[in-house]
């Protein structure tokens, strides 16, 4: 962890927008989506701009009476306001506190009690439509990005406010507060320190300059309340490249964007990843000009990754996968090129940052881990969360002697190569990796836009299966694919849209099995 550590000074978001304006001022970052902090700005500005209305917001912020070290969450609508209100909170040396904007209002009450009665900037709408009227009690203040309430302030109302210097809180203090997956129950919410970020940061950015040399257009589609979305953004900003922001993921809107502003990196979810594999179709080529295409923090499809790059027209593109957690940011890294098979390993996930990052995997039963007998997955990273806000005791349960406990199992090849089988908890005694599967049934099922294998009522192997355009499953093909593969129920086949997902997109297979079993029940 040592090259983490050298010169941390912590990565200071709330002047993140000026440093990269004093650099780069007419660098620009382009939306999908209105800005509710700014509706006349348009959907493009300046580096400039934005660095101004974050100190502006910051200025508000500070005459609505929120103040250095306390906690205000931020649960408004989806939209890059998010980011900005969190650089502005952390300028006057406050703590942001980032809730998907698809949770649901308990939960969003039970983590403002975990917060310790914050600071809550919500919107109107939100407000009004999903969070309970507890959440006023829970709360120091409510301040609203837009339209009004009669126990809320508007931030629009503080106009001609007096500007605020920022506010530099020390690199080990508590600079930006997001909840994890919540794949599992009520998230938890991780605690990240400005050394930590930065800690997060230098692997990434190092990973990126060997294979970007030249300044390229770089498109994201990343939580706004993932810790993930403000490692990317300093590394762009900071180097000068045009940002492309997107909150909308749909692939009929993405490959028009695409097609005319040619991004030469992009961004996103393995899941994102997955809706976009239908661009490489799009006689527009949106995708003929990416360099890099990066994936944060979870193992993707072999399918996925080669249908991608070979949509490039680059000479040669790569994709870059990494392994981590929201606790531990990106631990382990792999990059792929057209050579990779599409039916080649996907549970590779690949090998530590050297200096930075390191990993091990732990005996379950005491026999040496394996592909047959996988263990559990360790790591270790100076950009570690340092607590869960309200919950230490839960987060001591993960830690050993400085290694943390990933929740996934799986084992290392004898040249050091990280293989991820399962989650933990996703585990079917005697089927193997349901993940492993699940590559081999999307590389044989070319319709296939989704497939889960969860436990049935009674263990069985259940494979949950979505579709293009929700056609009905070929079930000759699907015959073919499985032969060979462990045994399985019957195919059930939902609608995509229909399947429980965290803020990241991910499948949240606990969930998904609970309702599975209670539509047997219900027939």
């Amino acid at each position: 962890m040592l090259l983490q550590r050298i010169g941390n000074r912590g990565i200071r978001l709330g002047t993140l927008f000026e440093r990269a304006a004093s650099r780069h001022p007419a660098n620009v970052l382009i939306l999908d989506h209105d800005l509710a902090l700014a509706p006349d700005l348009g959907r493009r500005a300046t580096v400039a701009e934005l660095a101004e209305l974050v100190a502006e917001h910051a200025s508000r912020l500070w005459a609505a009476r929120v103040r250095p070290g306390e906690h205000v969450v931020v649960h408004t609508s989806d939209s890059f306001d998010i980011t900005l209100l969190a650089c502005a909170i952390s300028r006057i040396g406050a703590v942001p506190v980032l809730l998907s904007p698809q949770l649901d209002g308990d939960t969003v009450a039970v983590l403002m009690r975990r917060a310790d009665r914050p600071h809550l900037v919500t919107d109107q709408a939100t407000l009004e439509g999903s969070l309970p009227g507890t959440v006023f009690d829970l709360a120091a203040s409510v301040l609203l990005t837009s339209g009004h309430h009669d126990r809320a302030v508007a931030l629009g109302d503080f106009t001609a406010v007096r500007r605020v210097a920022p506010v530099t809180m020390p690199a080990d203090h508590p600079t930006l507060i997001t909840h994890t997956s919540g794949t599992t129950g009520v998230p938890k919410l991780a605690v990240h320190t400005g050394r930590t970020l930065q800690a997060r940061y230098r692997p990434q950015r190092l990973a990126v300059e060997p294979v970007v040399r030249q300044r390229e257009t770089i498109a994201m589609h990343v939580s706004f309340v993932h810790s993930r979305l403000f490692t990317a953004l300093a590394i762009s900003l900071l180097k000068g490249f045009p940002i492309v922001v997107l909150s909308d993921a749909a692939p009929e809107r993405v490959a028009g964007l695409f097609a005319g502003i040619r991004p030469g990196i992009l961004e996103a979810h393995p899941n994102t990843f997955m809706r976009w594999e239908s661009l490489a179709d799009d006689p527009r080529e949106p995708l003929a000009n990416v360099k890099l295409f990066s994936s944060t923090f979870d193992a993707i499809h072999p399918r996925t990754v080669h249908r991608l790059l070979r949509a490039s027209r680059r000479r040669a593109p790569l994709f870059g996968q990494l392994y981590g957690q929201s606790e531990v940011g990106p631990t382990v890294v792999r990059a792929y090129t057209r050579r990779r098979d599409p039916e080649a390993d996907g549970r590779c996930v690949g090998r530590p940052f050297p200096g930075m990052t390191d990993v091990r995997v732990v005996s379950r039963d005491g026999r040496p881990p394996s592909e047959s007998n996988p263990g559990y997955i360790e790591v270790r990273s100076d950009g570690r969360i340092t607590t869960y806000l309200g919950e230490p005791e839960r987060y001591a349960q993960q830690l050993s002697d400085g290694w943390w406990r990933m929740g996934d199992v799986g084992y290392r090849t004898r040249w050091g190569c990280l293989h991820l089988l399962d989650r933990e908890v996703d585990l079917i005694p005697g089927f193997g990796s349901t993940l492993a599967v699940e590559d081999a049934l999307f590389a044989k099922v070319a319709a296939l836009t989704e497939v889960i294998i969860i436990p049935g009522p009674d263990g069985t192997a259940v494979p949950v299966v979505c579709t293009k355009d929700d056609t009905p499953l070929d079930r000759e093909a699907w015959r073919g694919a499985v032969a060979g593969l462990p045994a399985m129920a019957e195919p059930v086949q939902w609608r995509l849209a229909d399947l429980p997902q965290t803020a990241t997109t991910k499948i949240k297979r606990l969930e998904l099995a609970r309702r599975l079993t209670a539509a047997g029940q219900d027939k």
